[in-house]
């Protein structure tokens, strides 16, 4: 029986054959994930990946802001191309890269976070993949500038690329010529090269004794996540009981050589446990992965999401959960689909639904957006949507940057803190506290 990846590259042969190659492209096993969960929401929306930068106001030249924007769009086949479906079969559609900067209009009495979620909430998933929103903040004397991506065409590592390319672009001459016919189609086939790299590695990781494992590892994990539900912001202002998720934060102490993974795994668990009681299997989901081997490093979205089935009803045990996470790295190029295939293949009502997610980030590889020698300030804008229960980033540098967001719609917030001040309890050395 042919793989998922295998049906998809025929049914991705069939769609382009006799076609121009370079007008609809191959996607990737997140990538599907990506579409497969836009697909499943009443409101179309996309999974939103932005990053907020505060910059003194007036600093910014939003037509010297467009001309970089533009450009970096022009040099990276990802970000000028469209997520679509076309006869049934998820594709990018290569476009013109069309990337304005919007000034999204204020209503009176709101602030500048509200601005920015309501900008973002009324994403029209048919527009570009790259799109650059700026709000001036009176109170603090600065704009934010939001540099906001569909999902589908980028990850943790094309965000550092993207961030040090667009500050690199902006420095320069702002009528700099965009790339030409020739250097455009040598990045397009080398994008082409590392889908295809990657679409084959999934292949291969897609054996019988590889969807075993998986329908094993995860055939006792019970979801709490509700049905995807429509998370357009309504007309005006947005009052604190119309922000749709909560959220905290705390600094703790590093550690030499940084929290490992299993260690968060751990921790998260705790949270679960707090949020759902013991004697739960809880599916968290985190990304893993990368370019696969002998590819460029190309924007786009490589990043598999593994499922880790947390047990709420033991105690912290990390030395068992390493081993377990370990095993389940040996099978990481499985792609997302394929695994809650196998699962459900095997008499599990799991449907793919995710409790929590955890992402984890190296503050080295954050480089801060500066535009023309300033440096913007790097500021979080809570109360966007959660694509489930909690999610959990954690930024590991000098310090341990942990934030923790959840669905108000699921959770409550005397339940999420909680829950919150379990992962930290978690996390922090004996006799430290949260700074």
């Amino acid at each position: 029986m042919l793989s998922i990846t295998s049906q998809y590259l025929a049914r991705y042969r069939r769609l382009t054959a006799g076609d121009r190659p370079d007008v609809l492209l191959p996607v990737t096993g997140a990538q599907r994930r990506f579409l497969l969960v836009r697909s499943l929401d009443p409101s179309g929306r996309p999974d939103v990946v932005p990053m907020f930068f505060a910059f003194p106001a007036g600093t910014i030249d939003p037509e010297r802001l467009r001309a970089a924007a533009r450009g970096l769009a022009a040099r990276h086949t990802a970000l000028r191309s469209r997520p679509a479906v076309v006869r049934g079969t998820p594709v990018l559609r290569v476009a013109d890269p069309d990337v304005d900067v919007t000034r999204p209009p204020v209503v009176p009495g709101e602030r500048p976070a509200d601005t920015l979620r309501r900008a973002l909430a009324s994403w029209d998933a048919g527009g570009p993949a790259l799109r650059l929103f700026l709000v001036r903040d009176e109170e603090r004397a600065e704009d934010v500038l939001a540099v906001a991506l569909d999902h589908a065409v980028c990850d943790g590592r094309s965000l550092a690329l993207i961030v040090d390319e667009l500050g690199a672009a902006y420095t320069g001459e702002p009528t700099a010529p965009r790339p030409g016919p020739e250097e455009t189609e040598a990045e397009l086939a080398a994008y082409r090269d590392a889908v295809l790299r990657q679409l084959a590695a999934e292949e291969r990781a897609q054996t019988p004794e590889a969807a075993a494992y998986w329908a094993d590892r995860l055939r006792a994990v019970h979801t709490h996540a509700p049905p995807p539900r429509p998370a357009r912001a309504p007309e005006g202002a947005l009052p604190d009981s119309a922000i749709t998720s909560g959220a905290a934060q705390a600094r703790l102490p590093a550690r030499d050589g940084g929290v490992p993974f299993p260690a968060l795994l751990d921790a998260c668990r705790s949270a679960a446990r707090a949020l759902y009681g013991p004697d739960h299997v809880v599916p968290l989901g985190y990304p893993w992965g990368g370019r696969p081997a002998g590819a460029e490093a190309v924007v786009g979205c490589f990043l598999n999401t593994l499922v880790f089935p947390a047990d709420t009803g033991h105690g912290s045990d990390p030395e068992a959960t390493a081993d377990a996470w370990w095993d389940d790295l040996d099978r990481a190029d499985v792609p997302f689909d394929a695994v809650v295939t196998a699962v459900r293949a095997a008499g599990s009502p799991w449907t793919g639904g995710l409790d929590g997610l955890l992402t984890v980030d190296d503050d080295s590889r954050r480089p801060p957006l500066t535009l023309a020698g300033v440096e913007g300030r790097e500021v979080h804008v809570d109360g966007r949507p959660v694509r489930g229960p909690f999610a959990v980033s954690v930024t590991q540098g000098a310090e341990i940057d942990l934030r923790m967001v959840w669905d108000r719609a699921v959770l409550d917030d005397d339940t999420a803190h909680r829950a919150f001040d379990a992962l930290t309890h978690a996390l922090r050395p004996c006799g430290h506290t949260a700074l």
